[in-house]
């Protein structure tokens, strides 16, 4: 060990005698300055104007445009730099033939000379680290664990290039060609993971060997084995590689002898880079003070609920526009995106089905007229693939009846008991699956499904109907992430000519344009009498067919159109607020209405009670303000006309929503009676308006979610990390720029000049 230090103290000598380690320590030093001082900067005056704060650490550490983050593609040029003449000085000055005289080692050469690359490489750490105090201090409960682990991310990749650089300095004399070779040695680890995805086997290899992203798991905080693993391997293989290089010019063995002590490195690296990737060996330590990288513990409670084994089938559409997220070439950065699921269940079974088939994908429009299997072929010309690749449509249907998905990248997640349930991507800034969405999946293998029956045959609003006046973008649209059926629910249609199924848990009645029939009435009722929840949706001129359907409440939907005029909106707007029964239903109400959402209504009726029914509890749910709104019930065009109010119109607060309770069968029966249809319609609850933030499609949810007594929409209850505030005025703002930008750099060219001209002085 004396040796190596001995090495390691006289190299550091040379190197902090060269202007160049200081020129690397000086600019990087105000890189990191300028870096820091305008990411806290613009992060302060985002927060002044009002903008929410969300882990604020991570922002300014990791994240995607964190300091760290940042700076670690200014290392991937600088370290090179060091490195360059570790060995090739030797070799070009002769003093290798000191060192293999001496009475030291080929493995004490290499460590000694990397250990002082490590020791430069803390010095690069420390100036790094000092902008972390300044987080320390002015971001509220900061995430500190979070940041030591995103040092340990930065520590880890300086080793690996620190040793990759050793390497290739051993292999020439020439210091320039030690820092090329480097360069492009880092290149090829960068893009390695795109070599050979057409091969399983090599794919697998050539991914894994890629060092692109490693480090960013450190910097968002976790710490996983199977990158820790890679960067141990990385650094034990090119160390080990230099111990060769100088050890086969030392000894002067044959070329066999020395390909020969290169291969079983490689299968030494192999070995233990394939156990490390195995799931069941992998382990994890998230240590964001939320567990941001973790699964909650609801999801990971489900996971635990399916005892019986997992499988997960993607079946990906040559001819569909999301080919490429996980053709053959992809697979792994495909199977990333379920990774924290993976890790509580490393036993899951992952299938990939390609296959080709019908599907709305503007780009086929080139091909004109041919068939799938004609443009498949053709495809695969191109692309050179083998057409026994991919099934015809027809066969795969036979394994997973997925037709009514249009040809989308879908996944079929399997439980052991043969119940299977959809996966699917989305038509958003997001496009896959977040946890909740693959919670919720998983939750409709271990418990009912919620059904939400929608009532047909009276010319209702439909579930199906995806156009302005329908309801299919809040239940059964499959692109839509937040729809119904891509939270747990089922949906579908059903006609009160007979009685409702026993399994439905919530029908939904919206804007009846006829009167329901003796036996539909006789279905109806008996719905509610054994204690069915239900969404009733009214609408104005449509009270004469409603009403009916409110007598078991003692209610009604009253004639006219409730108005509000204002200069900006049209007089049938109506914004109503929201009354404190609410909060006993869902927090989640009365947090919509503090942040400023509000509920919006478009050509509604307001609802009264009539008559007092015993069993029923009827509370206002939403109610209009007491003055600037009634009833109109002359006005005919609303286009060019502005309702006035009449001295028979009384301008007063209407109840627009109702909810409507009570006990029996040992449960809770739950009622929303709502005077308007177009509430939750495509057009309103994607309406953009100036000076009202719409909360319609949260209103909804917040409404099944208290006629599923709490269980859906599932909620993942992720708790927001506690460092949501930056605490510096901006007064401290010019000093910590002068600290960083320039104090910290000249601090290191004074020391620079005195270190370089004392040694000039002796």
């Amino acid at each position: 060990m004396k040796k190596i230090l001995r090495i390691s103290k006289t190299e550091l000598k040379i190197m902090f005698f060269s202007p160049i380690a200081w020129l690397v320590l000086i600019v990087f030093a105000f890189q990191v300055g300028i870096c820091f001082s305008d990411l806290y900067t613009n992060a302060l005056r985002y927060q002044s104007i009002g903008y929410p704060v969300h882990n604020a650490t991570s922002e300014m550490i990791g994240g995607i445009r964190g300091l760290f983050v940042q700076m670690l593609n200014y290392l991937y040029l600088y370290i090179p730099l060091i490195t360059m003449g570790l060995m090739s000085r030797e070799f070009n000055t002769g003093s290798i033939k000191l060192l293999y005289s001496s009475p030291v080692s080929n493995i004490q050469i290499i460590l000694g000379k990397y250990l002082s690359v490590i020791i430069y490489g803390l010095c690069l750490i420390l100036i790094l680290v000092l902008p972390a105090f300044f987080v320390e201090q002015y971001v509220i409960h900061p995430d500190t664990m979070m940041i030591f682990v995103a040092i340990l991310g930065v520590f880890l990749t300086i080793c690996a290039y620190a040793a990759i650089g050793l390497f290739m300095s051993t292999l020439t004399r020439y210091q320039v060609v030690a820092v090329i070779s480097t360069l492009i040695v880092l290149a090829i680890l960068n893009y390695i993971g795109n070599v050979g995805k057409d091969f399983p086997l090599l794919r697998d290899i050539t991914y894994w060997l890629s060092i692109s992203g490693r480090s960013k798991v450190f910097l968002m905080g976790l710490i996983c084995t199977k990158e820790l693993v890679y960067f141990i391997i990385i650094i034990f293989m090119f160390l080990s590689f230099s111990v060769l290089k100088l050890r086969g010019e030392r000894l002067k063995l044959s070329t066999v002898k020395n390909i020969t002590s290169y291969a079983i490195i490689l299968v030494i690296v192999y070995l233990f880079g394939y156990i490390s990737i195995q799931p069941k060996f992998i382990k994890y330590y998230d240590s964001t003070s939320v567990k941001y990288n973790t699964l909650t513990p609801y999801s990971q409670n489900i996971l635990k609920r399916i005892n019986d084994g997992l499988t997960i089938t993607t079946y990906v559409n040559l001819l569909d526009e999301s080919w490429s997220d996980a053709n053959p070439r992809n697979i792994n950065y495909d199977l990333k995106r379920l990774e924290k699921y993976i890790r509580f269940r490393p036993d899951i079974k992952r299938n990939y089905v390609y296959y080709y088939g019908h599907t709305n994908n503007p780009h086929l429009d080139y091909y004109g007229d041919k068939t799938p299997r004609e443009i498949m072929i053709d495809k695969c010309k191109w692309s050179r693939t083998d057409t026994n690749t991919f099934l015809p449509e027809k066969e795969v249907f036979k394994i997973d009846d997925i037709s009514k998905e249009e040809g989308r990248l879908t996944r079929v997640i399997k439980r052991g008991n043969g119940k299977k349930v959809i996966l699917r991507k989305y038509k958003d800034s997001h496009r896959w699956p977040n946890e909740t969405n693959i919670t919720a999946a998983l939750k409709t293998l271990v418990d009912k499904s919620p059904i939400i029956a929608f009532s047909t045959g009276h010319g209702e609003r439909s579930c199906t109907d995806y156009g302005e006046k329908g309801l299919g973008a809040i239940t059964t649209l499959k692109t839509a992430r937040y729809s119904l059926i891509n939270q747990g629910f089922t949906v579908k249609d059903i006609a009160f000519s007979k009685p409702v199924p026993t399994d439905v848990d919530v029908v939904i009645i919206a804007d009846v344009k006829k009167h329901f029939s003796n036996i539909e009435m006789k279905n109806y009722n008996s719905y509610i009498a054994r204690g069915g929840n239900m969404i009733i949706l009214g609408e104005s001129k449509r009270q004469k067919f409603m009403n009916p359907l409110l007598k078991n409440f003692g209610l009604k939907f009253n004639e006219g159109v409730v108005v509000h005029p204002t200069k900006i909106y049209k007089p049938r707007l109506i914004v109503p607020d929201i009354t404190s029964i609410a909060g006993q239903l869902s927090p989640s109400f009365i947090s919509l209405f503090r942040r400023g959402y509000r509920f919006t209504m478009f050509n509604a009726c307001s609802i009264s009670i009539q008559d007092t029914v015993k069993d029923f509890n009827v509370f206002p749910l939403m109610i209009t303000k007491d003055k600037g709104s009634w009833t109109d019930f002359n006005t005919k065009d609303f286009i060019d006309n502005t309702p006035i109010i009449d001295n028979y119109e009384i301008e007063e607060s209407n109840m627009m929503m109702t909810f409507v309770n009570r006990k029996i069968n040992g449960k809770e029966q739950r009622i929303f009676i709502s005077g308007d249809s177009d509430c939750f319609t495509t057009s309103e609850i994607s309406a953009n308006r100036v000076n009202i933030t719409s909360a319609n499609f949260n209103v909804f949810s917040e409404l099944m979610y208290s006629l599923t007594y709490g269980e859906w929409p599932i909620n993942i209850n992720r708790i927001y990390s506690p460092d949501n505030k930056y605490t510096a005025s901006l007064s401290v703002i010019p000093w910590m720029k002068f600290l960083y930008i320039w104090f910290i750099p000249l601090f290191l060219i004074l020391l620079c000049m005195y270190i370089l001209i004392s040694r000039k002085r002796r």
